[in-house]
C-alpha cells in the first residue's frame, strides 16, 4: 500500500511531505530529532488523541494528512462508505489540531466524527511500541486473532448465528411470558363474564325490541276500549256496511237504465266497503295485540332489565353485548392457546441453546488446535529474538455459563519469560523489551491472518544488540513481504534490512537562528551508508564503520 504523509505546523515541523513504499522502511536518526513527534503526528490522522500541545508554538493550529492508495474491497472503504463518504481513489484522512485542544476530522475532505476517522485508521494501520497498551497486548483482542489464525471464520459464524437464534428465541418467550401472567391476571374474570354471558345469551337489537313490546303491554288497557269502540261502529249493529251493500244492489239494478249516472256511484260506494273492511281487519288486528299474558310483562320487563344490568356492567351499549361475550370467548381461547404456545417456545428455547452449545463446544476445540499451533508457530521465533528461555502460552479459560456470540472462551496470551517463574498475562510479565519481541514474533505470525496492511513499530529494538538486532531486522524483512512495514529504529542491522531508509534530523530554520525544525531525508546509497555507519559509530565515523556498515548492506541485499 502506498502512503504519503503530509503534516504542517506540528511540534518541530513547519511542512513535511512523505512517501512510503511497499516493504520495510526505517526511520532513524538522533536522540530527540523527532521520531516521537512523528509518529504521534501519524497516530493524529489515524484518529489518535489530540492535544492542544503537539500545534507548533505560534500557531493557532496544526494539520495531519495521510493519503492511502489501498485495495477497493478494503475494509476502510466500507466504512467510509457507510458513513456516505466518497470513496473512489485514495482515502484521504486529514486532521486539524488546534492549539487550544479542539479537533476537527475529515475523510476525502468531508467532516466526519473522530470516531469514524480511528475506525476507518484502525483497519489501515497498526502503530506498535514498547509500552503500546492496545493492538496484540490487548486481551480483549486476543481471541478473534487466535481465530483468524486457525481459519475458524465458519465455526466463529455457526455460534454467532447460534447465539442470535438463542436471543431471538428468548426474547420471544420473555414476550410471550409477560402476555401469559397478564392474560392470568384477568382470566377469572374472563371465564365469570363468558358464563355469565353465555346464560344471558343476548341478542343484536333486542332491547329495542323487548322495550317496544313492554310500551305496548302497559298501553294496552287504555287503547282497548277505544279500539273495542270502533270495532263496534266499523262491524257491530251500527255498521253501515248492511245498508250500503243494499244500496249497491239496487243501484246496480238500475244500471242498464241510465249506465253513465249509475256506474261511478257503485264504484265509489265498493269502494268505501272496502276500505271498511280493511278496517275492521286492523281493528281486529289491533285488538288481538292487546290481549296479553300478565306473566309476558313481567318475564319481558325482567329480560329486559337483565339485558340493561348487564350493559351497565361491562361498560356496553346492550346491543353490543353479542359482540362483546364473542371477544371475551376469543380472550379465553388465547389464553389456553397462549399456554401451549409457552410449552412450544420453551422447547425451543432449550433447543437453540442446545445448538450454540453444540457450536461453541465445536469451536472451542478448534481454538484449543489453533493455540496449540500459534504457540509452536510463536514459539519457534523467539530463539533468535534471545527469548530461548521463554514460553509464550494462549491461556484458554472456557466457562459454558458465561456466553456471547463468540463462544463461551475467554482467550488471552500468557508468557513465562524463565524457566520456574510463574506464566502470567504478557502485558503484566514481560518487560518492555521483551513484550516488544513477543510482539514482533507474533506479529510474524500472524501477518497473514487479519493484520492491517500497514506495520508501524516503534523502536521495538531498544535495548538489543548484535544477534538480536540482526533477528528482528530479519523478522521485520520477513514480515514485509505479506504487509507493509515501517520501522523507527537506533539499531543498523534493522536498518540495513530495509529498502527504504529516511533519516530524521533537526536542523536551523534559515531566517530564524532561535528556530529548529525536523527534516526527513529519504537515504540513497552513499549517504545510507553513512548513516548506518554513524549508528554503528556513533559521533565520529571511522573507515572502520563504513566497512562494517557496507557489509550489513551487501548481507542484506542477499
Amino acid at each position: 500500500m502506498l502512503i504519503q504523509l503530509a503534516i504542517r505546523d506540528i511540534v518541530l515541523i513547519d511542512r513535511l511531505e512523505l512517501h512510503f513504499h511497499e516493504g520495510l522502511s526505517v526511520l532513524t536518526g538522533e536522540t530527540g530529532a523527532g521520531k516521537s513527534i512523528l509518529l504521534d503526528a501519524f497516530a493524529l490522522a489515524l484518529g489518535g488523541r489530540g492535544d492542544g500541545g503537539l500545534v507548533r508554538h505560534g500557531e493557532a493550529q496544526g494539520q495531519v494528512t495521510a493519503v492511502f492508495d489501498c485495495a477497493l474491497d478494503h475494509p476502510a472503504r466500507r466504512i467510509a462508505s457507510e458513513a456516505d463518504i466518497d470513496v473512489d481513489g485514495d482515502l484521504i484522512l486529514r486532521r486539524v489540531q488546534v492549539a487550544d485542544g479542539r479537533t476537527r476530522a475529515f475523510v476525502n475532505d468531508q467532516p466526519v466524527s473522530v470516531q469514524v476517522l480511528k475506525a476507518i485508521g484502525a483497519t489501515l494501520v497498526e502503530i506498535h511500541g514498547q509500552h503500546d497498551d492496545r493492538a496484540l497486548v490487548d486481551p480483549v483482542s486476543h481471541r478473534a486473532i487466535l481465530d483468524a489464525f486457525g481459519g475458524l471464520s465458519a465455526e466463529v459464524q455457526a455460534v454467532a448465528e447460534a447465539a442470535r437464534r438463542v436471543r431471538e428465541t428468548r426474547s420471544v418467550l420473555q414476550e410471550q411470558r409477560s402476555r401469559i401472567d397478564k392474560a392470568r391476571k384477568e382470566a377469572d374474570f374472563l371465564r365469570h363474564a363468558v358464563e355469565e354471558l353465555t346464560i344471558l345469551n343476548p341478542q343484536a337489537g333486542e332491547e329495542e325490541a323487548l322495550a317496544e313490546r313492554r310500551v305496548v303491554m302497559m298501553q294496552s288497557e287504555k287503547v282497548a276500549q277505544d279500539l273495542n269502540e270502533a270495532y263496534e261502529a266499523v262491524a257491530g249493529n251500527a255498521s253501515p256496511v248492511p245498508e250500503l251493500s243494499a244500496a249497491v244492489r239496487k243501484l246496480e239494478r238500475r244500471g242498464a237504465q241510465a249506465p253513465a249516472l249509475v256506474e261511478p256511484s257503485v264504484k265509489a260506494l265498493d269502494a268505501a266497503l272496502v276500505a271498511i273492511d280493511e278496517a275492521r281487519a286492523a281493528l281486529e288486528e289491533a285488538i288481538r295485540a292487546t290481549e296479553y299474558d300478565p306473566r309476558e310483562l313481567e318475564q319481558t320487563e325482567e329480560r329486559l332489565f337483565s339485558l340493561r344490568a348487564a350493559a351497565r356492567k361491562y361498560d356496553v351499549p346492550a346491543d353490543e353485548l353479542a359482540a362483546l361475550r364473542r371477544r371475551f370467548e376469543e380472550d379465553v381461547a388465547a389464553i389456553d392457546a397462549g399456554e401451549e404456545k409457552l410449552v412450544g417456545l420453551e422447547k425451543a428455547v432449550k433447543e437453540a441453546d442446545q445448538a450454540y452449545v453444540k457450536a461453541a463446544k465445536a469451536l472451542s476445540a478448534g481454538r484449543r488446535k489453533a493455540a496449540q499451533a500459534l504457540d509452536a508457530a510463536v514459539q519457534a521465533e523467539l530463539p533468535p529474538l534471545k527469548l530461548e528461555r521463554a514460553r509464550f502460552i494462549t491461556e484458554i479459560a472456557t466457562d459454558e455459563e458465561s456466553r456471547d456470540a463468540s463462544g463461551f472462551d475467554r482467550v488471552e496470551f500468557w508468557a513465562q519469560t524463565n524457566p520456574g517463574t510463574r506464566p502470567g498475562p504478557l502485558m503484566k510479565v514481560a518487560s518492555g523489551g521483551e513484550l516488544s519481541r513477543f510482539m514482533l514474533a507474533l506479529k510474524v505470525v500472524l501477518a497473514d491472518k487479519g493484520s492491517a496492511p500497514t506495520l508501524v513499530f516503534d523502536e521495538i529494538d531498544t535495548g538489543v544488540g548484535g544477534a538480536v538486532a540482526d533477528a528482528i531486522g530479519q523478522r521485520l524483512a520477513r514480515l514485509a513481504r505479506r504487509v507493509q512495514v515501517m520501522a523507527v529504529t537506533h539499531a543498523p542491522q534493522v536498518a540495513a534490512k530495509a529498502g527504504s531508509h529516511f533519516l530524521i534530523a533537526k536542523e536551523g530554520v534559515r531566517g530564524a537562528e532561535d528556530r529548529v525544525a525536523t527534516r526527513v531525508i529519504p537515504l540513497e546509497a552513499t549517504p545510507r551508508r553513512e548513516e548506518i555507519a554513524r549508528m554503528l559509530a556513533g559521533a565520529t565515523i571511522t573507515e572502520e564503520a563504513r566497512a562494517a556498515a557496507a557489509r550489513l548492506l551487501e548481507a542484506a541485499a542477499h
